[in-house]
């Protein structure tokens, strides 16, 4: 499996947001391995997109959107649930990410599991909080490197079969965009 390339973040996010459908997660935990194919993505651009992060200024939570691509972006949201994302947008754009919602679990199930507090498989990683939680994604891997071999990052998977796109879930802004992207396995 390889490890997916800065240059695979460095296009426009759109495009990241549909092309990393049917890549897979890989997480180490001590001496476990968790792993999933993402089947569920947003995209969040910058200056046309008002439900993004990066809409405004640059603060020191939405500061790594702005930086180098193929960044963690780690957020907490709700006051209960941290959110994974990867930084990815085009050289002429000023910042962007990319928000994993969903992963179809392969390896470390049972680890998963506990992690969730033994849900139903069904609903293990149909979430952003859900998949957070099961691969315990905290603010600790807030700007982490998904190129390199680490505790988290992002390789080569599966060819979608067929991908739909729909508006994005839960925002109130930018609500015509079509940037919701899923597959199914």
């Amino acid at each position: 499996m390889s490890i997916l390339t800065r240059e695979f973040y460095l296009q426009d996010t759109v495009s990241v947001a549909k092309n990393i459908l049917g890549k897979r997660i890989i997480r180490k935990i001590g001496n476990q391995t968790a792993s999933g194919i993402i089947t569920e993505t947003e995209a969040y651009r910058h200056t046309d997109d008002p439900a993004s992060h990066a809409f405004g200024k640059i603060t020191d939570r939405n500061k790594v959107m702005f930086g180098e691509v193929g960044i963690a972006y780690v957020y907490f949201t709700y006051g209960m649930h941290y959110c994974f994302n990867v930084v990815a947008r085009s050289p002429r754009a000023a910042a962007g990410a990319v928000l994993i919602r969903a992963m179809e679990p392969e390896r470390g199930i049972k680890e998963m599991l506990r992690n969730r507090s033994n849900v139903n498989l069904k609903d293990l990683t149909n979430g952003p909080g859900k998949l957070t939680q099961a691969l315990q994604i905290t603010k600790e891997h807030y700007g982490l490197d998904l190129t390199k071999k680490s505790e988290l990052y992002i390789t080569d998977g599966i060819k979608p079969r067929k991908i739909t796109r729909s508006p994005r879930v839960g925002i109130r802004k930018a609500t015509d965009k079509l940037w919701n992207f899923k597959m199914k396995i």
